[in-house]
This record gives C-alpha cells, sequence and structure tokens, in this order.
C-alpha cells in the first residue's frame, strides 16, 4: 500500500482496518502498577508471531502555574532511567480514579497545592504506542493555594518554582526529558499563546 499523497492529511479517524489478529492473550506479570501480557498474533504480513503489551493507569500532568506564570516542578530520582529528573507534577490513576482527580490527588500529594481553576489541555495522548497502553492527559492548574504535601514512600522529593519561560527553555537544551513534562509544558505555551 503507498502511502504517499499530495492531498491534505486525512481527519484522524481509524480510516484503515486492525491488520493484527490476536488469537490468544495471557497474563506474564502484574502488580498495582502494571500488567504485562503475551499475545499470539497474526502479524499484518500474515505470520504467527508474539506481541507483548504494557497495560498500565492513566497517567497525568500538572502544570501548576502562578499568577506570575512560574510553574512548580518537581525533582526526582528516576530508578528506571537511573538518573534526577526535573518534571511537572505526574503521577497514575488509583482503582477506578478519572483523569481529573488523579492530577489534583498528584498536585496535593507532590506539590501541596490545590488549584481553584482547572484546564484540560488537549485531548489524551499515547505514551509509548509500540508497547504499552499507556494513556496520557494535560490540566494546567491555576489559582493555587497551599495545603500539606503527602508524598508516597517511594518518593523523595524535591519542589522548585520557577519561570514558565525558563521550564520551556529547559526542555529546549534537554535539561527536561521526561516526555510528560515536554508535552504539558508545550501544550501550556500554545494554550497561553506566549
Amino acid at each position: 500500500m503507498n502511502l504517499t499523497t499530495t492531498t491534505p492529511f486525512p481527519a484522524l479517524l481509524p480510516i484503515f482496518p486492525n491488520p493484527w489478529q490476536t488469537k490468544s492473550s495471557k497474563q506474564i506479570y502484574k502488580n498495582p502498577w502494571i500488567n504485562l501480557k503475551e499475545d499470539q498474533v497474526v502479524t499484518p504480513a500474515g505470520t504467527a508471531g508474539i506481541y507483548s503489551v504494557v497495560d498500565t493507569r492513566i497517567a497525568t500532568a500538572v502544570v501548576a502555574l502562578d499568577e506570575n506564570n512560574n510553574v512548580y516542578l518537581v525533582g526526582q530520582y528516576r530508578y528506571p532511567t537511573n538518573h534526577y529528573s526535573w518534571e511537572v507534577v505526574e503521577g497514575g490513576s488509583e482503582g477506578t480514579q478519572g483523569a481529573l482527580e488523579t492530577a489534583k490527588r498528584e498536585l496535593a500529594e507532590e506539590a501541596g497545592l490545590v488549584a481553584d481553576k482547572w484546564q484540560q489541555l488537549g485531548a489524551e495522548f499515547h505514551l509509548s504506542n509500540c508497547f504499552s497502553s499507556e494513556i496520557g492527559f494535560v490540566f494546567l492548574a491555576q489559582g493555587l493555594s497551599a495545603v500539606p504535601a503527602n508524598p508516597d514512600d517511594t518518593e523523595a522529593l524535591a519542589l522548585i518554582r520557577i519561570p514558565l519561560e525558563e521550564a520551556l527553555q529547559r526542555v529546549q537544551s534537554g535539561e527536561i526529558k521526561d516526555a510528560l513534562s515536554i508535552i504539558a509544558l508545550w501544550r501550556t505555551r500554545e494554550f497561553l499563546r506566549i
């Protein structure tokens, strides 16, 4: 199939049928954060194979912005990548928690903040759709007030407040590497038209 075209980009609808066939699925591993399954499949080329998928909770990113356009960043050591990371407030849902409820909980737990005004920035996005079903949501939180922080026992967090423009520069320089944070900060920039 030749997808080269000179016409405008087609509407982002499921215009092609799913070429994968799932024959069976089994759980390989599960913990409170992820579920790893292995599917026996028929590939788009018609050959038998396996496809491993990591199912996760909803992921949220919160850009907590004060009245002077300063953003709160959370610093923490990230075990999988073996480095310290500066990020917007982030977290995964618990149980049947929705995205906004998750974002509000994480803002209070990690940053010790609550917000009077919430705005979802854009639609859901897929964080690594080649092996994971994880979907993410970005929220802008404004009208901030302090509350006691209550991070998880797996989190040793630092909190800084810097101008949004500086955070965007840190994205451009590569100092901020976290995908959720990059998406969140750029969506905020576009929403505010700065």
